[in-house]
This record gives C-alpha cells, structure tokens and sequence, in this order.
C-alpha cells in the first residue's frame, strides 16, 4: 500500500532512528517525573531552530569551547586553530593525518600499522607504536579522552568541527596534555529531520559511501545515526606476494540521543563502532649494505633504492591490520539558576592484531611481527559552572580514569633466516655449533624462534580541577586555573626468549676456545710437534708430565683471560652482532617494582584585553604535565643506573642488555602573548610563545624495540599567524603560519649519546597553508565552490641519527655516535601538497564535486630507520602520491 507523502516521511523518519531510541531509556527517572509533573505547555520545549553550522566564511566568529564553556574564537584568549565540517567536506579531509594540510601547527604521522598514528603539535608530541606511552597530545571526541591513537584513527564521522589548541592544556584537561589537545566536536541530534547522504569514487578504485540521519522521536527526544565505509586498492605494488600496500579498508556507525523535557536538563547519549581490515604500510630501501647483497644471494629482493617513490615495496607476505574500536558515553548537562552541573561518564574498548614482513624484503628473514593490543578505558568527569554577572565566571571539576593495556607480540625467524644470517658470519654460527659446542648444524635460530611479549599495564588517575574568570574592569580580565593529579600505573611482563644463540656468552665461550687452543699449541710443542696436539696426545701428557702440563694450563688461563675480549684473538666475538633477541628480565622483580606513582601541580595564569570592540589582547603562562610511561617493547629493558643492585640480587644473565625500562614525566610551561582581531570582512590571530618541556619522552625505534628516554629539557620559540580575508563577497582567503626554532637545551642520554645543544630532527623551522575558496550564488539559488589550499614545510632533516650506525667495539661499547648522525644526514624532507575541490551546489539539497589532493604528486619521506636484521642498510617511509576522485552528496 502506498502511504501519503506526510505518513511516508514520518515512517521514513522512524524507521531510521528507531534503533537508537532504546537508548533513551537510560535518562534519569527524576527527569521523566519532572518533566511529568509540569503542565505540558512547559514540559514539552517548542520545536528546536534550524542552527546554522559554521562555516569556513565565519573567522573569528566560530563558536568554540577550548576553555569547555561556549565562546566565540575571537573572544577564548587561548592558541586554538578550528576546522569547520563545511571546511573538512570540501577539503576531503577524511581522518586525522588529513588535516595536518589545513593546520600547520600540526603534524600527523602513521607509521608501522594503521593503528599507530603520532600526533605533534609545535614540535613537540610522542607516543606511535609503543602501547606503554600515552601521547603528550590529548585527544577527545565529544569530551571523551581517547588514550591511544588506536582509538583515534577512524573516520571523521558527523563532525561539527576540530579544535587544536597549541600548548599545554592540563590546566582543564584531565589526562596528559603537556604538548596540546586535539577536540572533535560532532553534531548533536536536532529535532528536525534532516541528514545528509554522500559517495565519492577516486583513483585507486577508491569508494567512500557515508551517510547522517537526524530527527526527532519525541517533542523532547531527538536521535542521529552516522555511518560509513571506505574503501580504496593500495598506493604500492609489493612485488614480493604480488600485492597491493597501503589500501583502505574501514567502517564506522555512531549512534546519539539527546533528551531534553525542559530547559534545566540536557541529556545526550553515544555509541559508537569501526572496524579496520588493512595492508599498510608499504616501507622502501633507501640505501643497501653488504647485508642487501646477502639477501640477495637466497633470491630475496627489495626495491631500487635509487627510486624510492615508484610505489614499489618487497615483502613476502602481505601486513594485516585488524582494529575493531567502540565506546558508549552519555553526557548530563544540568542548570539550576547560575549554576550548571556536567557529567561525562565513558567507556571504550579498542583491539589491534597486526601482523608484519617486519624485514621489507621478499626473503623469508622474519617470519612474522604478531602484535595483539587490547584497551579497556573508563573514564568519569564531574564538572560544576557558574556565572554571575557577567563579572565572574568560575568552574570546579574532578576527573577520574581507569584503563588496563594488554600488549602481547611475537617477533620470530623465518625459513631462511639461518642460511642468511651463515652467509653473514662466513658460517662462523654453524662452526660454534658443530666444533666448539658439539651440536647438530642448524640447532640455533630455527624458523619459529624469537622474543615473545606480554605486557600487562593497569593505570588509574585522577585529578581535579578549577577555573576562574575575573573581570577587573570593562575590558580588562584575570583567568586563574590549577589542576592536581595523581596517576599511578603497574606494568608487569612475561616475555621469553627462544633464540638460544642470542643467550650465549660469547665472551666466555671464546675463552675457552683461546684456552684450549694455547694448551694444544704448547703441548705439541713439548712433544716436538710442528701442529697443535690433539685430545688424546694432551690427555697421555697431562698424565705423564703434570706439573709441566698444569704450569701450561695456567699460562693459558691466563692469556684466555686477558684476551678474551680482544677481537684479534677471540673470533667468536664477530658473532655477537648477529645476537639479535637476547634474553629478558621480566618485571618485576627484586629491584625493579614494576611501579609509577606521580603527582601534579599545574597552573594557568592569563590576563586577557579588550583593547577595541575589534581588537583583543592576551598574555598567558601556563604548566602542564604528562605521568611516567612505561616502555612496553622488547627494548624496555632494565635502567643502567640498576644494573650494580640487579647483579648484587643475582638476575643478571649473559647478554642482559640495559635499556630503557621506563621514562620519567613531563613538565611543560609556556609563555603566550597573543593578539586577536575580527573587523568583519577580516580576521587575524597572532600568538608568540616559548614552549618548554622538562623530561620530554622520547621514543626512538632501534629495529627491534624502541628506547624511551627523558631530554633533560626541550624548547620552542615560535609564532603562529592566521588570518582570513574577504576581499569581495564571493571570495575568502586564509594563511596559516607557523615559524618554529626548537633545540634540546639539555639531552645527556639520548640514544645517540648527549644531543644536549642540538636541534630535533623533523620539525620544520616554517609551515604554511594559504587556502582560498570562492562561493559563488548563481541566479537561480544554485551555488559554485571552487576552493584550493597549498601547504608547505620548510626543508628539514627527517631524522637526527639511526643507532644502528653507532660504531661499537666487540664487546658493544660505543666508540662513535658520529656515523648514526652522517648516515641520517642526506635524508631531508620539504613538503609542498597542493588540494582542491570545486563543488555545484544546487537549491535543492544535490551536490555534485570533483577533487583532488597533492595534486602536483609532491613525494618525500614521512620518517627513517635502521633496516630490521639488515646492518648498514635504511629503511623509510613515503608519503601518500597524488589522489583525485569526485562525489555526489545529498542533503535535507
């Protein structure tokens, strides 16, 4: 039966909304019998006005909440860059590492999986790929802290917009915000129907479909519903299982609700989902060692190192990225005469299984990097407000958090991983088995043996926080604000490794060999032999000259044991480089506790100026603070500073390397001055600021682990522009700049020995984005869009060093850190990424697109490294090349 045009839409509209209505349910009873007790003209709120959404045109006008109360940008006194959803549809901004290209303060770096993406915020950010550090960026969705970045690399669903804001933000924000925040915004549910339906095909047969359902239940329920996929082949040919790297293969819903029975009480519920199944990501050889020709030798290949941008890559079989993430959260927002009480209550879940060629070659070396990472995070906020008279505005919260990690890997050889490594050492490995030790050839280093981890990390924490605003006069006013914090974590491991020849004594086996050799050379002498004896002549001489034969055991002791670690005389000192998994010591134990306990005092002072109806000022000086990490990583070994109690305690083994078991916190300050302008048809935002953190955590990859260290102290001088102009009606031009001058002040224990002076690797001294969009009316209502954005990063150094070049003796001692610091050097990257979009808008709700990014396929290095198993060579990442596509969007 055809329904009547009214019916149908209002069967439409139920349809789509009906399931998520349920969870309305869960509002309060207080409210529903309140909201039953008034007359009904009052308990039922008048339908809700259509609000226009901000849009790229508004400037200084876009309604912001960095300072978690309403206030337009022009009036927050706070560094904050915002990117509208009008502005993220346009620019085909579709996750995270997208938007970097509109905010240049900002940089996004997804490196080893799609669950690993690092954020940094002026120079200063940490935390990809190892589980045990939280970022020093925090990043919240609707109020909800995101702990790992495993958690944050879906897509951007119903965004409202995105606010960064540069600096130390720990003052308002719960957890771990020394180096800024990144806040998504989404759209709240409204009460008329409404929604938006998109799809875009681009090269790479790459297909997004994602659509957005609004509308009301009741007069004072509304719902939405959000969802998407995308999909897209890979950017790189592996040749190596002839495959495709670096696709795109994810999905996403996001459910809300918001109750509202009067104008007191606001409650608004969500829960959200995404999966991702993908190949990434592709890594390319940038230069080739005696190691590459090894590999070689077995039929094992990787790309031309002379053309790392062909999008060509070698593995022997493809990466798996499985990431399933989802999360409820319900926020209650209530207002009793001045006063206005918030709760955000959450909880999410996230899991990662990954699976990785971790040696980018076509040869079988390493049989498989299986990571299992498992997040279950609750957090709870309380807040209370108020204001009084447009003179004080004050607020008084408490933030709880509770999360436990679970961090399991596997690191194993593959089928020919021991005839490369016997290449290597000339068979020197397979001479230790079979004549110094007496074991079957090919007893060490079977496929199947490696390092297998199991981290196990319970945090909790919990601060609380105010904030005062203060008006000193009618344009003069004094914000104060502190945050205390304690957080506690315990980290307990069980990792064992099976790579027996990583275990052996190297030193003290080639003793022996050095002793026994004097012995049979000087007993052949004795007997007048031109050749060493052999076990039976020193056996008939050691019964019948003994006290010569001990007087011969003696010297030979004797020089084993001064010679023993000299390399001219111990040839089995040549194979501790090929030791690469050796043994570990589980925490914890009897000196290392296993144990963090932190607290915090951080502050904010600012005292802001309505210079003119059009021109603000403020000067601000504020702390912030990040808690201890652990290092959950096969590197995250034993501190050197407890090596002496670890061997008065008797767990110290051969090979036990110290590391870098942990990291201290982070405190960061920083000075601002800042100048806002709004004048109408343009605007102007100018910050200068000195940034510091003291303990910065730094965490380096070392091919098999990472090295998490504190930099004594870290700075920034830096100033931040934008602006936007319109100069006729149709036309909007924006610059965003960024001009960074960063140096490690102090750095002692880097992992390429005292960086203390130098300047960090990888932040560009210049970042620019200059964008401009034409938003032409036709005639007939009918809108054209045309919009571009270049994006430029000054040319800078990738990396500082790769300690896989450091030059060691024998024995692993460093003799020069000079080689890890030349091998990097010829790596620099400058990025110059051109985007656009020309949109025709009709009346009617139809949009119709064509767009690209990076059009002029500008290529550089996103990072390197020291090739896995692969001494002398470098590996590296690429940037993504050019794409393009079109697409058809539809809204009501």
């Amino acid at each position: 039966m055809k329904l009547p045009a009214s019916a149908a839409s209002i069967h439409l509209r139920t349809a789509l909304l009906l399931g998520i209505a349920a969870s309305a349910l869960t509002a309060p009873a207080a409210a529903w019998a309140q909201d039953g007790d008034l007359p009904e003209e009052e308990a039922l709120p008048a339908p809700e006005a259509e609000e226009r959404a901000p849009t790229y045109e508004d400037g200084n006008e876009i309604i912001v909440t960095a300072t978690k109360r309403e206030q337009t940008l022009q009036d927050v006194p706070v560094a904050v860059s915002v990117t509208t959803g009008e502005l993220i549809e346009r620019a085909q901004v579709r996750d995270l590492k997208d938007l970097q290209s509109l905010v240049p303060s900002l940089r996004v770096a997804q490196l080893q999986s799609s669950a690993n993406t690092n954020f940094i915020i002026r120079g200063f950010g940490n935390g990809a790929n190892n589980p045990g550090i939280e970022p020093s960026v925090g990043v919240f969705v609707d109020g909800v802290y995101r702990s790992r970045t495993a958690a944050q690399i879906g897509d951007l669903p119903d965004v409202a917009r995105v606010e960064v804001l540069r600096g130390p933000q720990s003052t308002l924000f719960g957890k771990n915000a020394s180096a800024g925040v990144i806040s998504l915004v989404t759209r709240e549910p409204k009460f008329k129907f409404g929604g938006n339906l998109e799809a875009s095909y681009g090269n790479y047969n790459a297909v997004v479909v994602k659509g957005y359902v609004t509308g009301g239940l009741t007069d004072s329920i509304a719902a939405s519903l959000a969802g998407g996929i995308n999909k897209r082949d890979g950017t790189a040919m592996d040749l190596g299982y002839n495959g495709k790297a670096n696709e795109r293969d994810r999905w996403f819903v996001r459910g809300q609700t918001l109750f509202e029975p009067n104008d007191q009480l606001k409650v608004r519920l969500i829960a959200d989902y995404d999966k991702l199944d993908e190949n990434c990501c592709a890594v390319v050889n940038l230069r080739r060692s005696g190691a590459t020709t090894a590999l070689e030798a077995l039929g094992g290949k990787v790309n031309d190192f002379r053309t790392p941008f062909a999008n060509v890559a070698y593995s022997n079989f493809p990466s798996s990225n499985k990431i399933e993430n989802w999360g409820v959260s319900g926020q209650a927002d209530y207002t009793v005469g001045p006063l206005k009480l918030t709760s955000i209550t959450a909880y999410r879940s996230s899991r990662a299984r990954t699976n990785q060629d971790s040696d980018f070659t076509s040869a079988d070396l390493i049989g498989g990097n299986r990571g299992d990472v498992e997040l279950d995070t609750f957090t709870q906020e309380l807040r209370v407000s108020a204001g009084f008279m447009d003179v004080f505005n004050a607020m008084l919260g408490a933030f709880y958090f509770n999360e436990n990690v679970r961090n399991q890997n596997a690191l194993t050889f593959g089928t020919q991983f021991r005839p490369y490594v016997n290449l290597l050492s000339a068979g020197g490995i397979t001479a230790l088995e079979t004549q110094v030790l007496g074991l079957p050839a090919n007893t060490f280093q079977k496929p199947g043996q490696g390092i297998f981890d199991d981290f196990r990390m319970k945090n909790t924490a919990w601060s609380v926080f105010g904030n005062v605003d203060v008006q000193l006069g009618q344009k003069l006013t004094l914000t104060l604000g502190a945050n205390y914090t304690q957080d506690r974590k315990t980290v307990r491991s069980n990792t064992v490794s099976t790579d027996a020849f990583s275990a052996l004594d190297l030193v003290a086996i080639g003793g022996g060999v050095i002793r026994n050799t004097v012995i049979a050379q000087q007993v052949g002498a004795a007997l007048g032999q031109t050749s060493p004896a052999n076990a039976t002549q020193i056996a008939t001489f050691a019964g019948l000259q003994p006290a010569i034969y001990s007087a011969i055991v003696s010297g030979a002791t004797a020089f084993a044991g001064a010679n023993q670690t000299n390399p001219a005389v111990n040839p089995l000192l040549a194979l501790r480089s090929l030791q690469f998994l050796p043994p570990f010591l589980n925490i914890p134990n009897a000196v290392e506790n296993g144990k963090s306990r932190d607290n915090d005092l951080s502050w904010t002072a600012r005292l802001a100026w309505d210079v003119t109806d059009s021109l603000n000022a403020y000067i601000s000086y504020a702390t912030g603070f990040k808690a201890s990490s652990f290092n959950l990583s096969r590197d995250g070994r034993p501190l050197a500073s407890d090596r002496a109690a670890l061997v008065a305690a008797g767990l110290v083994t051969p090979n036990l390397t110290t590391g870098s078991r942990y990291a201290g916190p982070e405190n960061a300050k920083v000075l601002e001055l800042g100048l806002k302008a709004n004048w109408g048809t343009a605007s102007a935002n100018l910050t200068l600021f000195k940034q510091t953190i003291n303990g910065f955590q730094s965490n380096v990859f070392t091919r098999t682990g990472f090295a998490l260290a504190n930099a004594g102290q870290q700075t920034t001088h830096g100033i931040e522009f934008d602006g936007m102009v319109k100069p006729v009606k149709p036309l909007t031009l924006n610059l965003s700049l960024v001009w960074l001058d960063p140096k490690y002040v102090s750095f002692p224990g880097s992992a390429l020995g005292d960086a203390s002076g130098t300047k960090p690797a990888g932040i560009p001294g210049i970042s620019a984005t200059l964008g401009a969009q034409w938003n032409q009316e036709l005639g007939n209502g009918d809108r054209v869009i045309l919009r571009g954005d270049w994006h430029y990063e000054s040319e800078v150094q990738v990396l500082e060093g790769l300690p896989g070049f450091i030059q060691r003796n024998a024995l692993g001692q460093v003799i020069s850190y000079q080689p890890a610091f030349d091998a990097a050097r010829p790596f620099q990257r400058e990025v110059s990424e051109i985007n656009a979009s020309l949109t025709y808008a009709m009346m009617n709700g139809l949009e119709l697109s064509v767009w690209g990014r990076n059009l002029t396929n500008d290529r550089h290095l996103i990072q390197i490294f020291d090739s896995v198993v692969q001494s002398g060579s470098i590996s590296g990442y690429p940037n993504q090349p050019r794409t393009y596509g079109a697409t058809v969007r539809f809204k009501w």
